[in-house]
């Protein structure tokens, strides 16, 4: 099996802390997001999506990581214990609805607050304006607020008492805007118990490694400036803008 990955990406994070916790054998293939490695022909074989995270089993190709952490989970039941994809019909579902659900919401905003604080800076040389900052941060912390009384409420784990893939997705993405120096977890004792909890299931060593490269995005300015990245993306950030 052949995962395509890069770990600045929270969906590649959450596929490969997978893989990697319960032994799943495969061979990483870095796909450089910063230096447009997706954008190209070698990638495009693989898929048309242009996006990783991919897995290749054979010559059957999986794209969009939730379907990848799912097949990863029924192709090795021997290797994944069950509480990572419940079989109990209500728990199951708990984890679909949160899966569903995080696309629109925890990735959409924690992913917006990154771009914004990380990324557009880089790009444009100025800082994203008052207003839409302090918008995008509003929208993560009403997200945040949803995640918790909605999803945790006062279990352990999103599923109730075991961590599942839904704690998973979850992490990897909060990690997101806290990449960029956004503590999201202050003053939220709830919700850093929780955190405490995933990282003790997965592993500290395994999840620092695997949050290494999100936690030292001060370097993207020298490797788009080295890469000649800042040109390709001047007209996407311009159109966020416009």
């Amino acid at each position: 099996m052949e995962l395509y990955l890069d770990l600045h990406s929270q969906p590649c994070r959450s596929v490969y802390l997978l893989a990697k916790k319960t032994g799943i054998p495969f061979h990483f293939k870095l796909v450089d997001l910063s230096a447009g490695q997706q954008f190209g022909e070698d990638f495009g074989k693989v898929s048309m999506v242009r996006k990783v995270p991919v897995m290749k089993d054979g010559n059957f190709i999986l794209t969009e990581s939730v379907a990848i952490l799912q097949y990863m989970v029924e192709k090795f039941p021997q290797l994944v214990p069950g509480h990572w994809y419940p079989s109990d019909l209500q728990h199951r579902a708990r984890v679909n609805e949160f899966l569903s659900w995080q696309h629109t919401a925890l990735r959409a905003h924690g992913s917006k607050v990154f771009w914004f604080r990380a990324v557009v800076p880089v790009v444009t040389g100025t800082a994203v304006p008052k207003e839409k900052m302090d918008s995008a941060l509003e929208d993560l912390k009403e997200t945040m607020e949803v995640f918790q009384n909605k999803f945790l409420k006062d279990s352990s784990f999103i599923a109730g008492e075991e961590v599942s893939l839904a704690d998973l997705v979850a992490i990897v993405e909060i990690m997101q805007p806290v990449g960029t120096g956004l503590d999201v977890f202050e003053g939220q004792p709830v919700l850093s118990v929780w955190r405490e909890r995933v990282k003790k299931e997965i592993g500290k060593e395994l999840f620092d490694e695997a949050h290494q490269s999100i936690m030292n995005v001060d370097c993207l300015a020298k490797t788009f400036q080295d890469n000649g990245m800042l040109d390709f993306l001047k007209p996407h950030i311009h159109k966020m803008f416009t």
